[in-house]
């Protein structure tokens, strides 16, 4: 069997890269799916071309990677109640467990005073109007309704209640890491960047650094802050500025300070260009306003009773 090298596949559309043999574009080739370079007749031939192949493969799947791990990821979405983009830091948010919506505090804080000045014996959800629980078990039982209906969201709070041993459970570290695996599976970035601080960690599940990874990669490719940011450190502890600071700028522009305070020190010591810096300060000023209100600004310093 001819063995053709890489470069004359590639440059060669229609051919297998083993044997040469063409389809003449009828479709039955089918691409290598490390590198969608080459194209094969059949496994025989992708076998007998790895050893030519392997090294061209490799780089460009990790090209490939690349070109997604560092893709600006979507903004938030917006709060459903002020249309303003939703707080990058979860804290700052607030799930209904009562119709599964996500709203800013800001809203819900808005809502709680307005309710109090009309003397209500009881609160009720900003956007569907049921009334609030009464109980931490009410809570808890209209949590679990929504993990019935596989809401991602709810699942991921309810493996946080599980594991903290929050709103009258009993702590059970096994039945977190369940509903933090079911949540992931349905691409809630939250649960991803919860199991990656439990792999890395070792706390709760055995250490297992390669998982960690795995589910902070998918966490920050989904737009969580926080493992984004986290990745630049790592990248940085590694002696690799150039994407260290590739991830910082990714956080920063949806609005992370802390990200956008090194990436400040990093245009002073030279590691981010005048462009970069003044591209990445203009987007972040931007999240910024975006995510700004007076209800969210009263929100933060009040006790939280809403």
């Amino acid at each position: 069997m001819s063995t053709i090298t890489t470069k004359d596949a590639d440059n060669s559309k229609h051919h297998c890269a083993a044997c040469g043999d063409s389809d003449d574009g009828g479709g039955s080739l089918k691409a290598c799916t490390g590198c969608n370079l080459v194209e094969y007749c059949n496994r025989t031939c992708q076998a007998a071309h790895w050893p030519a192949h392997k090294k061209a493969c490799k780089e460009r799947a990790a090209e490939l990677f690349d070109e997604k791990l560092f893709k600006q990821p979507p903004p938030n979405e917006d709060c459903p109640i002020c249309y303003l983009r939703l707080p990058i830091v979860g804290d700052l948010c607030s799930y209904q467990p009562c119709c599964g919506t996500m709203m800013c505090d800001g809203c819900a804080y808005a809502h709680s005073v307005a309710e109090a000045d009309t003397e209500k014996e009881k609160e009720t959800c900003v956007f569907c109007r049921t009334e609030a629980p009464s109980s931490e078990e009410e809570h808890i039982e209209r949590i679990k309704k929504r993990v019935e209906a596989n809401d991602a969201q709810a699942i991921f709070h309810l493996g946080c209640y599980y594991q903290f041993g929050m709103m009258g459970l009993r702590q059970d570290n096994a039945k977190a890491l369940e509903l933090y695996h079911k949540s992931a599976k349905l691409g809630n970035h939250h649960s991803h960047y919860s199991l990656s601080v439990c792999y890395q960690g070792g706390g709760i599940i055995e250490r297992d650094t390669r998982k960690a990874t795995d589910h902070e990669q998918i966490s920050a490719m989904a737009g969580n802050v926080k493992a984004r940011h986290n990745f630049g450190c790592d990248e940085y502890n590694a002696g690799n500025m150039d994407r260290a600071y590739k991830h910082w700028m990714i956080s920063a522009n949806v609005g992370c300070d802390s990200s956008m305070k090194t990436v400040q020190e990093g245009y002073r010591r030279g590691f981010v260009t005048k462009d970069e810096y003044a591209k990445t300060i203009r987007t972040h000023g931007k999240s910024i306003d975006e995510m700004k209100s007076d209800d969210r600004d009263r929100a933060v310093s009040a006790p939280r009773t809403y």
